[in-house]
């Protein structure tokens, strides 16, 4: 099976572009936009051998695994394209869920699954990882930010010692393929990019985000540098910082930072 876009992305008029391999299809979706590729237009393949999370970290997808990236040139500020990131994770969310339940059905399962987004850019499944997000961007021009937005899923198989436990669709019993999920991602982008509307309806995403949010209300530890911050995981503020309520009250916003709940949180607070 290949890859191709669903139904709604074409209306919409994206674009794919697919890889049998390659190094990392957020590199190559800003590569193209410096030589004036302006979207929006998706970087797709089942195997990448040099890809990146946060902080620089390594983000390997074996073949099987999807790693899919999505390129748009937006006249917008970095702050504003920053809120990108939880359209992706509602879009990413709501594929997940499409598939799982149509796996389900294939297999005469009664059992779907549960997924949640956990601030700032991960897919849970439980407490595990199951996807990350990557977004990146660049000035192409007078006032427009070449913005890329890298999604990877552990489809059948997921990296060990990460610093959250990860896992796969497959460990968790739904059998599909990269390319089913992406076709349901494109859908699900579509949708979710629409109604973030290039920031103007980032109020309307935050409701959604919150809806799916792991730990919202929990403990939470923050490692921020050599910092930590405690609490409570208490909302999200307009600009998507995670709002932390403090032992004492206050309510601190956290621009960026490892995040760890419950136990784990209390095991950092050690």
């Amino acid at each position: 099976m290949a890859f191709a876009l669903g139904p709604r992305a074409i209306s919409a008029g994206y674009r794919l572009a697919a890889f049998d391999q390659i190094g990392s299809t957020n590199a190559e979706a800003l590569l193209r936009a410096r030589d004036g590729e302006t979207g929006p237009k998706w970087f797709v393949t089942s195997e990448q051998t040099a890809g990146r999370g946060r902080r620089h970290r390594a983000w390997i997808a074996p073949r099987g695994n999807l790693a899919s990236s999505i390129l748009e040139v937006i006249e917008i500020s970095p702050s504003v394209a920053a809120t990108l990131g939880f359209a992706a994770g509602l879009a990413l969310e709501t594929a997940l869920q499409k598939v799982s339940v149509e796996a389900s059905l294939r297999s005469a399962g009664s059992d779907h699954m549960k997924f949640a987004l956990k601030w700032p850019n991960d897919v849970l499944a439980g407490r595990q990882k199951l996807a990350g997000i990557l977004l990146e961007a660049e000035a192409v021009g007078d006032k427009r930010l070449a913005v890329v937005v890298g999604i990877g899923t552990n489809v059948v198989a997921a990296p060990e010692g990460t610093p959250t436990p990860a896992t796969s669709l497959a460990a968790l019993g739904v059998q599909i393929g990269a390319e089913e999920l992406f076709a349901a991602l494109s859908d699900a982008w579509t949708e979710f990019r629409g109604i973030w509307d290039n920031g103007r309806g980032f109020g309307d995403i935050r409701k959604l985000w919150l809806e799916r949010a792991a730990g919202l209300g929990e403990r939470v530890a923050v490692q921020t540098g050599n910092s930590l911050i405690e609490g409570t995981f208490d909302t999200l503020d307009e600009t998507g910082c995670m709002i932390v309520r403090a032992p004492d009250g206050r309510r601190l916003p956290v621009t960026a930072g490892d995040v760890y709940f419950g136990d784990a949180a209390s095991a950092r607070a050690v």
